[in-house]
Formats: C-alpha cells, sequence, structure tokens
C-alpha cells in the first residue's frame, strides 16, 4: 500500500461519516483483530463465570446487598471493557478491585470483628449455640435399646442421604432411620452377619468403613427422632436412643437441666447463657459488645499491666532495630567508601551475602545458636548464658538477631545515599577548615537523614510488627508463671496472634481491637516521622 493511500485512510476515519468499531475491539488501523477479540471475550466469560459461581451462595444466604454488589461490578467491568472511550479505567480497574478486595475489606472485616466477642464458644447465632449445647448434653434413655448399626445412604456414598440401617439384638427386628423418623424393614429384604450387622438391605448402599470415616462429622451430627429423643451414632458399629439433659425453653429464654433443675439465662450484651452464680456455659453465640474489646486494654488491671509492659519493648524492639542496624550499616557503608581502599567489591559482595538468605532460615539457625547447652554462641565464648530463660537476655539475644539480619540493608541504602552526595560540599567544608567529624555531623549526615528518614521510618513500621523475628527466635518467651499469653519478648503482633490462634483458646474479637491499636500506633508515629522529614528538608 502506497503512502498515499495510507494519508487517505488515515484522513478519512476521523470524517463525520466514518464509524469505528462500536465495542473498541480493533487495532491502530481500525480492523478487528482476532487476537485482542479473543482476549477480551475470555477475559469476560471468566469474569461472568466467576459471578455466576459467585451469586448462588449469596441468594442461597440472602445477602442482596452482596448481590447487588456484585451485579453492579460485573456490569462495570463489562462496561469498561466493551467501550472504545474508557481507556484509562481499563488499566485502574484491575489494581482497584485487588486493592479493595485484598486490602480494603480485610481492613473493614477486622475492625467490625474487633467490636465483637466472635472467638470460640462465640462463633455462630444463638440458635446454632442451643443447638450444640442439647446436643452436648445428650444422654441414652434409661432402659432404651442399644441397636447394632451400620451406615448406609440412599444415593452415591460420598453425598447422598445418610440413613442408620439398625438392628435389635433383643428382637432380631430390622429398621432403617432417616431424618425423618424410623421405620421397620422386612426381613426378606435385608442380610445380616451373625452378628446381627446389616450387610446388604435393598434400596441402600452400605458405606464402607473409608467412606464413612470421609463423612465422620455428618455422620456424628445425624440424629433419627424418636418418641423417647432421637437415635444417634456411638462409633459406625452402635447407636442408642438419648435425649439432650439441658434443653432450651423459650419462656424463660434459658437453658435448664432436666436432672439437677439448673438453670442458665440469656445475657443478649455478652452472647451467653449465665447462671444465678455468674457462670457461664460453655458455648455462646456472637453479639456486639461495642468499645468492651478497647476499654478492657485500659480497665482491665491485667490486661492492662501486660500492654503496657509489650507496648514500650515494642517500641524499644522497633526503635532499637533501626537504630542499631543503622549505626552499624552505616559505619561500614563509610569504611568501603573510602576512594582507594582495596576489594571494595569482595567486601561488599560478603555483607550483603547475609542478605540474600531466607530470612525464615536464618532466624531458626540463630535460634539453635542461642541454645544454652549446644548452642555455637556459648560454646565459642564459653558462656553458660541461658540467653532465652531471662528477660534481659532474651531481649538482647533478639536483638542482636535483627542486628546481623538488618545491617546489610542499611548497608546497601547508606552506601547509595553517600554516593549521590556530592563531593564538593564535603571539600568545601574541609577548605573552611572544618575536621572531618565536624564535616560529616553538619553536612554529610544532615543530607544523607533527608535521604534515608522514609526509609528509617518504614523500617521502624515494619520492626514495629516484625512477627517472624520474635516469634521464630524466642517465641516471645520467657513468660512469667502467672500470665502464660504475655511474654518477656512478646511485641503487640505476636501477642496478638496468641490470642487469636493459642491454645488458651481464640479471642478473635480482643485480638482484632489490639490489631486496630496497633494501626493506630504505627500510623501516627509515620505521620509523626514525615513532618519532621519535610521540616529537615525545608531547614536545609
Amino acid at each position: 500500500m502506497s503512502d498515499t493511500t495510507e494519508i487517505s485512510e488515515e484522513r478519512a476515519s476521523h470524517e463525520p461519516g466514518h464509524r469505528r468499531p462500536r465495542f473498541g475491539l480493533s487495532g491502530g488501523d481500525g480492523t478487528v483483530t482476532t487476537g485482542r477479540l479473543v482476549i477480551r471475550i475470555t477475559v469476560l466469560g471468566v469474569a461472568a463465570a466467576l459471578a455466576l459461581w459467585a451469586a448462588f451462595p449469596l441468594v442461597d444466604q440472602g445477602n442482596w446487598i452482596g448481590l447487588g454488589i456484585l451485579v453492579a461490578v460485573t456490569a462495570l467491568l463489562f462496561y469498561i471493557y466493551l467501550s472504545p472511550r474508557a481507556i484509562p479505567a481499563k488499566y485502574l480497574i484491575p489494581g482497584t478491585l485487588f486493592l479493595i478486595a485484598f486490602q480494603v475489606v480485610p481492613v473493614i472485616y477486622t475492625v467490625t470483628t474487633a467490636f465483637t466477642n466472635f472467638g470460640d464458644g462465640h462463633r455462630g447465632t444463638k440458635q446454632e449455640a442451643i443447638t450444640a449445647i442439647q446436643d452436648a448434653s445428650v444422654r441414652q434413655v434409661p432402659g432404651s435399646t442399644v441397636y447394632v448399626l451400620s451406615i448406609a445412604t440412599t444415593g452415591d456414598p460420598a453425598s447422598g442421604d445418610l440413613v442408620f440401617l439398625l438392628t435389635d439384638p433383643g428382637t432380631d427386628a430390622f429398621f432403617a432411620g432417616t431424618a425423618g423418623g424410623l421405620r421397620e424393614l422386612p426381613a426378606g429384604a435385608v442380610q445380616a452377619d451373625p452378628a446381627g450387622k446389616i450387610q446388604q438391605a435393598q434400596g441402600y448402599t452400605i458405606l464402607t468403613i473409608g467412606q464413612a470415616a470421609a463423612r465422620s462429622p455428618e455422620i456424628a451430627a445425624f440424629k433419627v427422632p424418636t418418641q423417647a429423643g432421637a437415635l444417634y451414632s456411638q462409633g459406625l458399629s452402635r447407636a442408642f436412643e438419648g435425649a439432650p439433659q439441658q434443653t432450651y425453653e423459650a419462656g424463660c429464654d434459658c437453658i435448664r437441666d432436666a436432672v439437677s433443675g439448673r438453670t442458665w439465662t440469656a445475657d443478649e450484651s455478652d452472647g451467653s447463657f449465665v447462671d444465678q452464680q455468674g457462670q457461664r456455659l460453655a458455648q455462646g453465640w456472637k453479639v456486639n459488645v461495642g468499645l468492651r474489646n478497647f476499654t478492657d486494654v485500659v480497665t482491665d488491671q491485667e490486661i492492662r499491666s501486660s500492654f503496657l509492659k509489650m507496648l514500650l519493648w515494642n517500641f524499644v524492639f522497633a526503635g532499637g532495630t533501626v537504630l542499631i542496624t543503622f549505626a552499624l550499616g552505616l559505619v561500614v557503608a563509610i569504611t568501603l567508601n573510602r576512594p582507594g581502599m582495596r576489594g571494595q567489591r569482595v567486601y561488599r559482595s560478603l555483607i550483603i551475602l547475609p542478605y540474600a538468605m531466607p530470612a525464615v532460615v536464618m532466624l531458626l539457625v540463630w535460634r539453635d545458636m542461642f541454645n544454652t547447652e549446644f548452642g555455637l554462641i556459648n560454646r565459642m565464648t564459653g558462656l553458660e548464658v541461658n540467653w532465652f530463660g531471662t528477660p534481659p537476655t532474651a531481649q538482647i539475644a533478639v536483638l542482636l538477631v535483627q542486628l546481623w539480619l538488618g545491617y546489610n540493608y542499611m548497608f546497601l541504602v547508606c552506601t547509595g545515599a553517600l554516593q549521590s552526595i556530592p563531593a564538593d560540599l564535603t571539600e568545601a567544608a574541609s577548605i573552611d577548615g572544618a575536621r572531618p567529624l565536624y564535616a560529616f555531623r553538619t553536612v554529610t549526615f544532615p543530607l544523607l537523614l533527608i535521604a534515608l528518614a522514609p526509609l528509617l521510618i518504614s523500617s521502624f513500621a515494619f520492626n514495629f510488627n516484625n512477627f517472624a523475628g520474635i516469634y521464630l527466635v524466642s517465641g516471645g518467651g520467657p513468660f512469667p508463671p502467672d500470665n502464660p499469653n504475655a511474654g518477656a519478648t512478646d511485641i503487640l503482633i505476636t501477642y496478638t496472634y496468641r490470642l487469636a490462634f493459642g491454645g488458651a483458646g481464640a479471642q478473635y474479637g480482643f485480638a482484632a481491637a489490639v490489631s486496630v491499636f496497633i494501626f493506630v500506633i504505627v500510623a501516627t508515629v509515620s505521620i509523626i516521622g514525615f513532618r519532621r522529614t519535610r521540616s529537615l528538608e525545608e531547614i536545609n
């Protein structure tokens, strides 16, 4: 095609009568490209499939707000990627959606959880708590029969409706128990072994041991209603007729024990059933507790004492780590930045090498090096220090580990900052008679701070939440005998982790409240630090 023809087509594309492709599936010359068409159809098809997959659970749960948001987002995606005009949005929308999904939504969920009692014993609704309490109190009905049990299903062994095939050992009668009740089976439709366990039954599929084990949670929760209560499984070979000892009474909104007559009344503010002595049943439900999780940090004496100690150590750990790593990194950078020094590349490579190693592995190695009996540090120095046995030595140990892991990063950034400072400034200071130390303090160091202050602030924020640096080295210990949740080297993030996932019982609501405190503290320190950085720039 000649140049004249190309110019004519280009002019024609801008004429009023010329129509561009409606949905923006064209290439640069105005023609529809197969590759772009296939990519867009594929991407939008995947988006539509994901939206349809997510819509069914929302409809089942009656979450119409979530369904509306899903429909709106899907429609927006189709509009943007089928429109030839929304060019910037085509690049901004994916990142924005990922930001909302993986940053904004978790933050909102954490904040909302901080205002609840969500945790072990308070995970579900009140009705789920009542069901759990009644099921946990089931006892065998006196004088009732213990049946020989076979687990069966009327459909697919992995997903079909469960059926209890039962044999009465006293009468050799056969029964089929479903969620609707119990019915007797004709003897001719059943084959059983000498012990009475049903091996075959017409219309039913007997589950093997492996198939039954795979559905053990369903089997444990399954029950067959009877006049005296319900039939419950006892393992995979026996079933008994039982009735709950503790039942819910709607009139008093309470749980009543049928044997002792003891009563636990519902406390809606706490999400628990409480008796007259203030003792609570272990199973409760999730409720909104307002600011209680936040006020407990201030008002509860035990929590307040532990929180303040950890907060102080958290600042010491984060600030101390930044200070010692920056100081050593700066000294090494100045030393290796001297002109004419031999072997600079070799030294720099050796210093950077530990920084390239996986931090998790290095933390575990250092933990073993501090071992009292066979640790490398005690063996090389001839000491017998129980590094993680006392608070001071444990705190020194974790700081030494952070020094080894962090100074090489500071060395890198200090080296770059030093090399960016014009040599004319220091030469002018020396000509004016300034000594090297004075020139460094008045010229070089202020310029370094301007360049490195944002990095130091971000390093402080990182170490303030340096979970691995504490948890993998000292585990937060040592712990006082009266408080196994707050150790001498615990920082707020490890304390939060132990509250949420510790063996003493998860307290997600309180852990979320502590996370909010951490966010506020780090944000405040960062804002103050950046303001000081701007002031420093204005002064210089």
